[in-house]
């Protein structure tokens, strides 16, 4: 049996351990959470390098994405990067370029949502770069919070030109800030504060990372639609009393919870038997085809 472990600084309450079988190939997917303990982390890391097959990086990107393909690294998760050096580490970018493009594009043809001129509140561009583009390329008119998500500055950006020149100029500086100030680690994950509802209330649908959705979530959601990544099943019980009609997520369902891109990277790159270097964009598709990998879409209200 391969074991396929995402180590993330978010919450350990938030921990799953799961068995499934993929293409024949067995697999023990576990996900520790530190707490916002990145030494904690570190040593983990390096407590089960060589032991297991792959890590996925949780709960911090390793990269943040701007125009033209532009790559900025977050210079708090290089330490937790490094401390794999027998084991591949992947933190799911790989994916937010190629499976959660696919996604929107599933969305419109699939689900019967037609996405043309809906109102998109995407909660972080640069983090959902591949679909940050698609609702784009869809005719969505958007709403990226960035500004308001990361910094807590209510000020949205509507147009993803201005997003990237936003990205050229701050990414800079935001790259060295402590990750802690620009997303909820450890035990703040677990809290919900309601705050900016107009931008919630104002969107059709509602995109991106989950805990940057989950982290203003207003008490009304009713008829809104999210699309996102990992939930939990409480997490799903939330949206539903709120009243979602309809939940989306990029990666599947295993045993009522979907997981991070980076624990779906992590098993596509062990089924491949390459270095996640060596996978290009159009490799992760064929992958994802190949090995049956989907989105998961849950009717709710």
């Amino acid at each position: 049996m391969k074991r396929i472990v995402s180590v993330s600084i978010g919450a350990s309450s938030r921990n799953h351990r799961v068995t499934v079988n993929i293409c024949g190939q067995d697999f023990m997917i576990e996900r520790i959470g530190t707490d916002g303990d990145i030494k904690k982390a570190i040593n983990l890391i390096r407590e089960l390098d060589g032991k297991v097959d792959v890590f996925g990086m949780g709960g911090i990107d390793l990269y943040l994405y701007g125009g033209n393909g532009r790559r900025y690294v977050i210079r708090a998760a290089l330490p937790i990067a490094r401390a794999a050096i027998k084991t591949p580490i992947v933190d799911g970018s790989g994916l937010k370029n190629t499976l959660e493009r696919d996604m929107i594009k599933f969305i419109d043809q699939q689900c019967n949502i037609y996405l043309a001129n809906k109102k998109v509140l995407l909660v972080s561009g640069m983090d959902r770069f591949g679909m940050a583009q698609a609702f784009t390329d869809m005719g969505c008119s958007m709403i990226f919070g960035d500004l308001i998500f990361a910094l807590g500055l209510p000020v949205p950006i509507h147009n993803i030109k201005n997003l990237h020149r936003l990205a050229a100029v701050l990414m800079p500086v935001i790259a060295r800030m402590p990750f802690e100030f620009l997303y909820p680690t450890g035990k703040k994950q677990e809290e919900v504060i309601p705050k900016y509802t107009r931008y919630y209330d104002m969107a059709d649908i509602i995109a991106g990372d989950f805990l940057y959705i989950k982290r203003y979530l207003p008490e009304n959601l009713d008829g809104k639609i999210i699309v996102t990544n990992t939930v939990t099943f409480e997490d799903v019980q939330m949206l539903k009393k709120r009243g979602v009609k309809l939940l989306v997520t990029s990666t599947p369902e295993f045993n009522g919870r979907s997981y991070g891109t980076n624990v779906i990277e992590a098993l596509i790159v062990s089924l491949s038997g390459k270095r996640p270097e060596e996978i290009t964009p159009e490799m992760y598709m064929d992958m994802i085809r190949q090995f049956g990998i989907k989105h998961r879409v849950e009717h709710l209200n």
